[in-house]
């Protein structure tokens, strides 16, 4: 068995929550900054080397001013049956 982290759900909230901060124009240290984290969190938490917790997701996305429901949204667009566990 994978260990937890490379579970490819995880990725997929990585790889989204960068496009996310490229999208809105930041770099990483803004959203540190933002976070009042070190910018190797935010580095860590793309490259899916540090998986969040739900808590730490919600304040991602407040820093990025981003909707949680939209995320979730776009994190199932395609559908969790096809998603690997």
């Amino acid at each position: 068995m994978t260990h937890p982290i490379h579970d490819s759900r995880y990725q997929r909230i990585a790889t989204l929550l960068g496009e996310l901060r490229k999208q809105h124009g930041l770099l990483q240290q803004d959203v540190a900054n933002r976070l009042g984290r070190p910018q190797g969190f935010v580095s860590k938490v793309e490259s899916g080397a540090r998986r969040i917790d739900l808590v730490e997701l919600l304040d991602f996305l407040r820093a990025l001013e981003s909707d949680p429901h939209a995320f979730i949204d776009e994190l199932l667009n395609q559908p969790i049956s096809s998603l690997p566990r």
